[in-house]
């Protein structure tokens, strides 16, 4: 029963919070946007996309960037996302003010509205003042929420709205300022978005522009909380199976004591079909309360998920329970419980009367071909409900294929070893010694099955701890004294020295003094990129070819590169062919290797180059990397800006640096990675918290499905020994007889099973998740002993009955 409830739970609370998550983004998509469809470019419209803009009639726009801001009134300064709005924007959904007429007020009074939370962090109120490069303005009210602000970005770059017309008077769009224009439309419910969408969008792209409807934010969305979904789903699918583990072990054995009974039952007249509803109606019984059990706590369950999740959300989630899930979790409930059990119950089919009379069990043994037929059915229902779970034919395949094969060589492990006590048995051992070994190969043993529900339950276990571990790793984030966490963008070519020397003044050094270049690709081996572009058979990603890069020069590689292929140029003289080098991934997105030729369009004048290497860039490192790389002695004289960095000790030295270098250069932003690492830390651990619930969630129904395997198998042990103890046993031979029995049971099961784990964490880690492996002592130095310790614990539970009673009352309460 527990082991049903438990599997049920599992998923009927995750696939309610999937369901929940997906009708919420359905339903809440143009909200989200604030508008039907958006058109956006990261540059200043060029003349042709201006027109198309313009003859569709936007109803608002906007144009935002990344920069400082000051507080005047106590020195605090912060990189902030400067929204500047034109129109009446949201059409769906509301700007959430403080105070709330704020929202509809700031344009026509010219104040600001300023993230709540940087309000709160600067003591700031209405009426007081921000700074925004050479434009000084009022607070209007303190922004709490404003449709297409998602709450992640929001921390890293609070919003400042402030009314369009005033952007110029900032004098912060400069070369090499990374902006982005926006404009909103609002179109009546039977607009065909997507014909529209259709039409537009390749004449935007040959003008760098994008354009985004509700419906593909929706998409997006969707696919941004597929992976979440699909480690939910995995746990979900493994706490079942513990389930099913479960309910073919526990049958198994209750079955094994019944066969008696059925064949007395049959000797009185009752026909197969009786024997076989008897156990069937009672398992169906269980299957059904335990489903209904199980929904009903998974209801309660999935209510804890957007609570976790919450920040990951870029909208509150609205919680609707239905019927279905639970009458779901009811059918599942009956189905797994009934499916897993058939086998064990398909013996009553067969058990003959004279079975009364024999003491070998395998006179009762059903026909091969049926066995084979349960396990196809057995196999085909594992594999649609992983299926459904999964949503991937491959993955679904190769976890069932997996679970199989752990199954039959689990089972291959026990009967060797069976065969291998038989053949060596050490006959020199002590009494106690040599009849717990003889319990492992007698009739009505339990060693294959109690080994194959342990090894099976260690081997899940232990692969969702290990899967855990190898998620958990590619989330950790981490500072050193040698790295920057403070970045100084959009510095001047004129400003360089005297940041450089603000920097110094201050007793910090400076680490990197980057130049950065803008340019974009104008052709590829020759084909220009507009014939590219409009190439439906291209096999080159589309991202590249409207791409603004940023790129750099250097002599050297850093410490988040690695040379893959080709070689490393660090120097051309002048007239020499120039030689770039580009990271894996473009190399691959735009099916270059080396050798072959590119010409960029380096603000107006085109430059002929060749790929000379491709580096492996780690871009998890929070530093800058770079998608091309120039060789020293090429881009000197091109129009540039710098990028500098350096470690600053504490809180207080950031806020000094920060206050001192906005006051002096205005258009530069200064990123404080420290927050950053605070803000990813805080997020890693709100996932980190998720996964940890479902794979402890998962190895609780493991135990319980261990307990209730290993507890139904007293029944074959009390009779032994009570005729041992009649014999003239003492209560500490047959304790230490069960307690070798389990001891053994319990140290083979886990074992095999975590090394299956270990195996198969290590193709995940290659195959899957595509990141080293590096094994946790948690499951060797803590699940295997204390899974041993647990079944012997609970085998020792067993006999209890026999040690404190006479053994003629025992036999008399077990019948």
């Amino acid at each position: 029963m527990a082991s049903i409830i438990l599997g049920i739970a599992a998923v009927v609370s995750i696939q309610l919070f999937s369901s929940n998550l997906k009708d919420n983004i359905q339903s809440q998509s143009k909200t989200l946007m604030g508008a039907d469809y958006i058109i956006d470019s990261r540059q200043l419209p060029t003349e042709r996309a201006q027109a198309i803009i313009d003859s569709l009639k936007p109803d608002a726009s906007e144009v935002n960037f990344v920069s400082m801001i000051a507080f005047p009134k106590n020195g605090g300064t912060k990189l902030v996302k400067v929204q500047g709005m034109k129109g009446d924007f949201p059409f769906y959904g509301k700007i959430n003010t403080e105070p709330s007429s704020a929202s509809n007020s700031y344009q026509q009074s010219g104040g600001a509205l300023v993230d709540a939370t940087l309000m709160l962090q600067f003591n700031m109120k209405p009426g007081d003042s921000i700074k925004i490069g050479q434009l000084t303005l009022p607070i209007a009210g303190a922004l709490k929420s404003m449709p297409g602000n998602s709450a992640v970005s929001s921390s890293v770059a609070p919003p400042v709205v402030i009314p369009y017309r005033f952007v110029e008077s900032t004098e912060l769009l400069q070369f090499g300022s990374r902006k982005e224009y926006q404009y909103f439309y609002k179109v009546s419910d039977t607009f065909n978005l997507e014909r529209l969408e259709a039409k537009i969008e390749p004449a935007l792209d040959l003008e760098n522009a994008d354009l985004d409807t509700h419906t593909s934010t929706t998409e997006r969305l969707g696919k941004r909380y597929d992976n979440v979904g699909k480690f939910l789903n995995l746990a979900a699918f493994i706490a079942l199976l513990l389930g099913c583990i479960g309910i073919a072990s526990s049958v198994h054995i209750y079955i094994k004591e019944k066969l008696k009974a059925i064949a007395i039952l049959k000797c009185m007249g009752a026909s197969r079909l009786q024997s076989f509803l008897i156990f069937l109606i009672q398992i169906a019984g269980i299957g059904i309360v335990g489903g209904a059990i199980g929904s009903l706590i998974g209801v309660a369950l999935q209510t804890v998920f957007p609570y976790l999740l919450k920040d990951f959300l870029p909208f509150t989630l609205e919680i609707t329970i239905s019927a279905q899930p639970i009458l779901i979790g009811i059918f599942l409930g009956l189905f797994m419980s009934v499916l897993f059990a058939l086998l064990p119950l398909l013996r009553t089919w067969y058990v003959s009367p004279l079975d009364v009379l024999r003491v070998d069990e395998n006179g009762s043994q059903e026909p091969r071909n049926v066995r084979f037929l349960v396990f196809g059915i057995i196999l085909v229902f594992l594999f649609l409900f992983s299926l459904w779970l999964l949503k991937d034919p491959l993955y679904a395949l190769g976890f069932v294929g997996a679970t199989v094969i752990t199954f039959t060589l689990l089972a291959a492990v026990a009967l060797g070893f069976i065969k291998t006590i038989k053949r060596f048995f050490p006959k020199h051992w002590s009494f106690t010694a040599r009849q717990s070994l003889l319990n492992l190969f007698r009739p009505n043993n339990q060693t294959v099955v109690l080994v194959v529900a342990i090894g099976l339950g260690t081997f899940l276990i232990s692969t969702l701890y290990f899967t855990k571990d190898i998620l958990l790793a590619k989330t950790e984030v981490g500072q050193t004294t040698e790295n920057a966490n403070i970045i100084i963008l959009d510095v001047q070519p004129d400003q360089k020295d005297a940041v450089a020397e603000s920097i110094t003044s201050k007793n910090l050094a400076v680490l990197n003094n980057m130049p950065l270049v803008t340019m974009r690709m104008e052709s590829l081996n020759g084909r220009l990129v507009n014939e590219i572009r409009q190439d439906t058979t291209r096999q080159i990603k589309g991202w590249l070819l409207n791409h603004e890069f940023r790129t750099t020069y250097r002599d050297s590689l850093i410490a988040s590169e690695e040379l893959m292929a080709g070689e490393w140029v660090p120097y051309i003289k002048p007239g020499e062919p120039i030689v770039i080098s580009i990271s894996d991934n473009l190399a691959n997105d735009s099916q270059l290797t080396v050798g072959d030729a590119v010409v960029f369009n380096v603000q107006g004048v085109l430059m002929e180059t060749t790929v000379g290497s491709i580096r492996k860039v780690d871009w998890s490192q929070i530093q800058l990397n770079f998608t091309i790389v120039f060789p020293t002695g090429v881009l000197e004289d091109a129009p540039q800006f710098n990028v500098f960095t350096t470690m600053v000790p504490d809180e207080v030295s950031s806020a000094a640096l920060q206050q001192d270098l906005v006051s002096k250069f205005p258009n530069v932003s200064i990123i404080d990675l420290r927050q950053i690492f605070t803000l990813v830390e805080d997020i890693l651990d709100k996932v980190s918290w998720v996964i940890n619930f479902m794979a402890f969630f998962s190895i609780f129904t493991g135990i319980i499905v261990l307990i209730g395997s290993v507890r139904t198998s007293k029944y074959q042990r009390i009779k032994e020994s009570v005729l041992l103890r009649t014999l003239g046993a003492k209560n500490k031979q047959i304790l230490q007889i069960s307690a070798f029995e389990y001891l053994f049971l319990g140290l083979l099961g886990s074992l095999v099973g975590l090394l299956l784990a270990l195996v198969s964490s290590l193709c995940l880690a290659l195959f899957v998740f595509k990141e080293p492996f590096i094994p946790s002592g948690i499951p060797f130095l803590i699940f295997m002993p204390g899974i041993t310790l647990l079944v012997l614990i609970i085998g020792l539970s067993n006999i209890q009955t026999v040690l404190r009673s006479s053994p003629l009352e025992v036999l008399r309460r077990e019948s």
